[in-house]
């Protein structure tokens, strides 16, 4: 009986003296310690049922650890689940650096094979140009002396341009008349200009727009060969024809 009287007091004395100690403290460290103050008056009662004062005390011990014990678990899971909710986080950070690596990659990728297809046309039109060049070297429309009338000859090869042109209607036509040297200049300028003419109708005639037909007359102000004879007029007396692709020239500089 004593035993329980002096456990029962010890109990009063010490829930007194936390409860004091509880009114002043800092509100902020009485709920870090919570948990050890309720596995302290576990421990307390439970000793003191147990063994009396020397078990109260014991129990009381015990009671603080336990307490403690509980208050870090709880700490130690807010802290786990906190690392997992930043690891979501970096996760996600992650994903989208990925994705915009991923789309600067592709970027690149399409800006690479845009400029070799840029590339690739102008080196084609380049070619195509030189295929025209090629095909129109020595084409040219001759005339008699003193003449604008396009012999039979001459008519079958302007209906294959025609042909031509009409098969590629991305192409025109640089035409240039010119006169032999014989004769006073004006009469020269108005006989390669009437040339001319004559060439840009009989196109216009086979189906080709008029659009794409460009012509200049020189006279004879440049003649092909710098020495002038009977064979040397002939080929003077003449109007060019060439064939241009669009573009073609920009894309071969």
């Amino acid at each position: 009986m004593k035993k329980q009287l002096i456990a029962a007091t010890m109990i009063s004395t010490m829930m007194v003296s936390n409860m004091s100690w509880a009114n002043d403290a800092d509100i902020s460290a009485e709920r870090e310690h919570t948990e050890e103050l309720v596995g302290l008056s576990s421990g307390i009662v439970l000793g003191a049922v147990i063994g009396g004062p020397v078990g109260a005390f014991i129990g009381a011990l015990t009671g603080t650890f336990i307490g403690k014990t509980v208050g870090d678990d709880a700490e130690l899971a807010q802290q786990k689940q906190q690392l997992v909710a930043k690891n979501q986080q970096l996760a996600q950070t992650n994903e989208q650096l990925i994705a915009l690596n991923t789309k600067q990659q592709t970027l690149e990728q399409v800006s690479d094979k845009y400029y070799q297809l840029q590339s690739s046309l102008a080196e084609q039109k380049a070619n195509q140009q030189r295929t025209l060049n090629e095909l129109t070297i020595g084409m040219h429309v001759q005339f008699k002396t003193g003449s604008s009338h396009i012999e039979p000859l001459f008519e079958q090869q302007l209906d294959n341009v025609a042909y031509m042109m009409n098969l590629s209607p991305e192409l025109t036509i640089d035409l240039t008349g010119y006169a032999d040297r014989r004769g006073d200049n004006d009469f020269n300028q108005a006989l390669s200009e009437q040339r001319l003419a004559e060439v840009t109708q009989y196109l216009v005639a086979q189906g080709i727009e008029r659009q794409r037909l460009h012509g200049q007359a020189y006279g004879a102000s440049l003649p092909m060969h710098q020495q002038q004879n009977f064979e040397n007029d002939f080929f003077d007396r003449r109007v060019t024809i060439k064939l241009m692709a669009p573009g073609a020239e920009l894309a071969a500089n």
